[in-house]
């Protein structure tokens, strides 16, 4: 299979170069488009109590969306800015779209005790148009700001989606202006020239263009979080990076054993574009565990992000091939290394570990499963705009409401439909639950019961409550709303589907592993091994965004809990890159058995002709989501640094310590399979190796 992927790739390079132009056009022309369709709710889960009442709430009392407005003065009772603010909620008042502008100073709560600042909050007529909507919200938005006072901030509602798409904008743009240099720059140091290097920042650049395109074509069906964007782009340049330095290294290599460029394509394609289809399809299972859950978010994402991998992986196989038929002619082989010098410091590190195997995975292994202790307390809610940061327009309404009003103030209130046929003693109950509770009619019969929950909107107190009404409705029909009741529902789904994740995950992963390697034991060892690597990196990201130790470091601060998004996608993501280093390694380690027949020598020449290709793959991949970490977005923070630690971890401890010295433990027995399952592989497996060398006279190229 891949040998005729390979003859078609090398057979019109011209063709098939022409062809991901095309692509790169699409995708940077029409797949940009997504940046304006991005929205911020993330924890909506169809089926679920929270979404059944919205959508009846909906129905029964459609109102239309909000913006909110806060003006911040030395006094904001002074005359002429008083006369300001009058003179632009009139204006706003009388603007298509906008239904009501409460006047700041005859409404309570409305103006700060200190006298320091005022919110203004405007109200949008509901069924209006996305055009309709987006005009009202702009001239609303633009004639408060003309207000003249130290500062003026307007967010929320429709506007907030915005402006949190365009700052997802900018910070996709700077961290690609931040890595592909830093990129460029390493990979010169790696391979010694430029045009060895700038091939895999073209295929990083297609990875780019996939993840647009992909996420353009989802919007159309889905919505598409604010969180995708970054999450996509960096993972389709990171892994489009670690696939075609992989097939660069291996091509730098055959060239140094036959002067014909395109059967050295052949050849490459055959043993490492094996390694990098499986690492494809191993990443892409991996995220297959995000679509067992009802998650519009999860599902959306695993989706885009395996259309992603998937677009990285083609593009490893068809495109670099072609422009290495096309071009690869003007690469210089690989240098010859005198026996034992290539490689020699992975080599002494497998050794070390096969023969001090038992105290390596005696003091590993205790040492991450240390790390990942904080998982055990791990918590997750929605976030707030403390999750963004300082300098975004929502942040700093945020940061001056949180300054001058009572906490609490604007925080998204638990709303409880009773439904016709509810019991009045009922209703009292849930009523004599908070102070806060206030009590309105919906037509139809129905009574909506909205409670100000203390503290923030989704901390304990508020799904506490939550879950306290639940518990006092019984079997009247009464449903809950609101954020905080999402977070319950959306946990309530985490810990019912998560073990079916898992099981999908691991079967598939056991699966192609197996299909890999021809073993049964080689893939329960890698599962294990990367589970620890993973947890130590989730423990790490706990310990530092929710407890808040060294958080500052990074930009942010103790938050209390995780953004719901950050361990199902840290969890996903991870797993599958953790794989892409373990076939690197395995794939080494399996040629060398084949040729060799001796299991311990197979590891410390897999590890010393794979060693140097994954630190440097890993390197590169923390480059990327190192620059993606500089928007300072809380969500991306926490993901981005999940991801480094997992790439981190795995790439050095687990797979240049723990793998060699596990490897040693197991012996023989690590390539172990039954007869019938022996079988299987040699009939279905994919068996598929590079032809044997065709001698060759030393080239000058």
């Amino acid at each position: 299979m891949l040998s005729t992927l390979a003859r078609a790739a090398t057979r019109r390079p011209l063709t098939v170069i022409a062809l991901w132009v095309l692509f790169l056009l699409l995708g940077f022309g029409l797949g940009t488009g997504v940046f304006s369709r991005l929205s911020d709710n993330v924890a909506d889960i169809p089926g679920t109590e929270s979404e059944a009442a919205a959508a009846y709430l909906d129905r029964a009392d459609p109102t239309g969306e909000s913006i909110t407005a806060v003006v911040e003065g030395a006094a904001v009772s002074d005359p002429a800015l008083r006369a300001q603010v009058e003179r632009a909620v009139a204006d706003v008042r009388s603007l298509a779209g906008v239904t009501a502008v409460p006047d700041p100073y005859a409404t309570r709560g409305l103006t700060a005790e200190d006298g320091r600042a005022l919110i203004i909050p405007v109200a949008l007529e509901g069924g209006l148009d996305d055009d309709a909507e987006e005009a009202a919200v702009d001239a609303a938005a633009d004639r408060i700001r003309q207000i003249d006072a130290p500062e003026v901030h307007v967010s929320g509602g429709p506007l907030l989606g915005t402006q949190i798409g365009e700052r997802a904008q900018e910070d996709v743009r700077n961290a690609e202006l931040i890595s592909l240099p830093v990129v460029l720059a390493l990979l010169l140091v790696v391979f010694g020239g430029l045009r060895s290097a700038v091939l895999p920042l073209v295929i990083a650049v297609s990875g780019i263009a996939g993840a647009f395109l992909a996420l353009f074509l989802f919007s159309e069906v889905t919505d598409i979080s604010v969180y995708a964007i970054q999450v996509t782009t960096m993972l389709g340049l990171g892994l489009a990076v670690d696939y075609a330095l992989l097939m660069l290294v291996r091509f730098r290599e055959e060239r140094r054993t036959t002067e014909d460029v395109v059967e050295a394509v052949h050849r490459t394609v055959a043993a490492a574009g094996r390694t990098v289809l499986f690492s494809g399809l191993t990443v892409a299972v991996s995220l297959t565990g995000l679509l067992v859950f009802p998650s519009v978010f999860l599902r959306s994402m695993g989706l885009a992000v395996a259309a992603v991998v998937v677009v990285d992986m083609l593009a490893a196989l068809t495109l670099l091939p072609a422009l290495l038929a096309r071009f690869g002619g003007k690469i210089a082989p690989a240098k010859e290394r005198p026996d034992g010098e290539e490689g020699r410091l992975f080599a002494r590190l497998a050794r070390f570990s096969a023969r001090r195997r038992v105290a390596v995975v005696a003091t590993l292994v205790p040492v991450l499963l240390v790390l990942a202790l904080p998982v055990t307390g791990m918590s997750i809610n929605l976030g707030d705009a403390k999750q963004l940061p300082s300098s975004t327009e929502a942040r700093q309404l945020y940061d001056t409401v949180d300054a001058h009003f009572p906490p609490g103030t604007g925080v998204s209130p638990i709303t409880v439909v009773l439904k016709p046929g509810t019991d009045a003693t009922t209703a009292d109950r849930i009523r004599a639950l908070s102070p806060t509770a206030r009590s309105g009619e919906l037509p139809g019969g129905a009574t909506v019961v909205r409670i100000q929950p203390p503290g923030s909107v989704d901390g304990k107190e508020a799904t506490d409550l939550v879950e306290r009404i639940r518990e006092v409705r019984a079997d009247e029909p009464v449903e809950v709303t609101g954020p905080a009741a999402r977070l319950v529902d959306f946990r309530e789904m985490l810990a019912e589907r998560a073990p079916w994740a898992a099981v999908t995950v691991l079967v598939g992963i056991f699966a192609l592993l197996f299909a890999f390697t021809g073993s049964l034991l080689l893939p329960l060892r890698t599962i294990l091994t990367t589970l620890l690597s993973l947890g130590a990196a989730l423990g790490v990201v706990v310990w530092v965004f929710q407890d808040g130790h060294l958080a500052g470091l990074l930009g942010s601060e103790g938050l209390g809990a995780l953004s719901l998004t950050a361990p199902p996608l840290i969890v996903a993501i991870a797993f599958g890159l953790a794989m892409d280093y373990e076939l690197f390694i395995l794939a080494r380690m399996r040629e060398a058995r084949q040729l060799t027949g001796d299991d311990q020598e197979a590891v410390v020449t897999g590890l010393r002709r794979s060693g140097r290709v994954v630190t440097c793959a890993a390197l590169l991949l923390a480059v990327v989501f190192g620059a993606f970490m500089t928007g300072g977005f809380a969500p991306i923070l926490q993901i981005g640094l999940g991801l480094t630690l997992a790439v981190l971890i795995d790439a050095t401890i687990v797979r240049m310590l723990l793998v060699p010295a596990t490897m040693a433990l197991l012996g023989r027995r690590a390539w172990w399979a039954p007869k019938p399952l022996r079988r299987a592989h040699e009939r279905f497996g994919l068996q598929e190796q590079p032809p044997a060398p065709k001698p060759s006279v030393p080239t000058n190229v």
